[in-house]
């Protein structure tokens, strides 16, 4: 498939190398022209070896558009996923597919498919997991939701930076799934740095704490992120905070909208955002 790739950040970036090193043609286009700068090697290099693989720098989303089968979107947020796929479908022609990986609200994929049903294009929503490190070495993790035979279509092409595609049901599903993962992953983060912080508060050296632990039933990946960061959410809080915050909020929304209570997950998550104001709360006053 002709792949177009918008959103080239920490990880859509290492998402994009991947598709060309797989030898999918593919057409590129950032706000900012420096997070082509990884790419400018790739024509020369690409083409002596592998005469399949197209690299080339669309003038816009329409252009990128009409050079691709599928549109791969991995920007930040709503608002910037309804401003691409807008720009995109200006040049998509019927039969192609737009697979959203941004991290969204169930209804905005539901409702930018509408549109672009209305011109013969399909969407998919195939939100990731896994970050930078995992896209690079092909082990994100896709959840995805959409038409099966157009999921199958994209598979050859998500298989290029990841080692899981897992197809979850109907359109908008891959977004629940992430978002409840992600809502997990925040309350786990707290209730790893709240008992890191009860073992020092009792004795226990967190650094040892949680080198034991992490050998042991309440091992967890968010454990390993916060003894990383220092056994505390400070770091974390900076980097990934507000995002955190987005996807947590956007789950409460849902949920909320279909009368189900987030429960024990949405408090534990709610408790480890509060953590995590506190700790910036914190780092502003130094």
């Amino acid at each position: 498939m002709r792949v177009g790739f918008i959103g080239l950040g920490s990880q859509g970036g290492p998402m994009a190398r991947r598709i060309v090193d797989a030898g999918h043609p593919t057409t590129l286009w950032a706000r900012r022209p420096e997070t082509l700068a990884a790419f400018a090697d790739t024509p020369a290099r690409e083409l002596a070896e592998r005469p399949s693989a197209r690299v080339r720098v669309a003038a816009s989303p329409a252009d990128l558009a009409a050079h691709s089968d599928l549109v791969c979107v991995c920007v930040v947020d709503d608002a910037g996923v309804e401003e691409v796929v807008d720009a995109v479908l200006a040049g998509l022609a019927a039969g192609s597919v737009i697979a959203i990986h941004s991290t969204v609200h169930p209804d905005t994929c539901r409702r930018l498919a509408q549109r672009a049903a209305a011109q013969g294009v399909e969407t998919i929503d195939a939100p990731v997991t896994g970050g930078g490190p995992a896209a690079a070495q092909g082990r994100l993790l896709v959840m995805v939701g959409g038409d099966p035979d157009t999921v199958e279509r994209c598979r050859p092409v998500f298989s290029a930076y990841a080692d899981r595609v897992v197809h979850l049901g109907d359109l908008g599903s891959g977004q629940v799934t992430k978002l409840l993962n992600n809502a997990l992953f925040t309350a786990n983060l707290g209730t790893a740095a709240g008992a890191l912080a009860l073992g020092q508060s009792l004795g226990v050296d967190p650094r040892r704490l949680a080198e034991v632990i992490s050998g042991g039933s309440g091992a967890s990946f968010a454990l390993e992120r916060v003894s990383a960061a220092g056994g505390t959410l400070e770091r974390i809080a900076t980097h990934a905070g507000a995002l955190l915050t987005k996807d947590v909020r956007l789950l409460t929304s849902l949920a909320g909208a279909a009368g189900a209570p987030t429960g024990i997950v949405g408090q534990a998550a709610d408790a480890a955002l509060s953590m995590m104001d506190a700790s910036l709360s914190t780092m502003e006053r130094r």
